[in-house]
């Protein structure tokens, strides 16, 4: 399931924000999350329904992906190299 349009679709940003925070409630406290999950849009769902209850949870993200055209090993590499230096 996609909680943003990552597969061409578009859930309601309410619902999705009401399914996370029950999902605290049921007692889920790890949440993982990447910016290419719709393009930042998911990090920043997950973001505002978790405010509340942050002290409460883990997030945890992948980042570094090029989500340009034409985007490859080589330019994840290049980024890796950056953060390393």
């Amino acid at each position: 399931m996609s909680m943003t349009d990552g597969y061409n679709l578009s859930p309601d940003r309410h619902e999705m924000i009401g399914l996370i925070r029950t999902a605290v409630e049921r007692g889920v406290t790890f949440f993982d999350t990447a910016q290419v999950y719709g393009q930042f849009r998911n990090e920043e769902l997950v973001g505002e329904a978790l405010s509340p209850v942050r002290n409460q949870v883990v997030i945890a993200t992948k980042f570094g992906h090029d989500l340009g055209p034409g985007r490859d090993q080589q330019s994840l590499n290049r980024l890796s190299e950056r953060l390393t230096h």
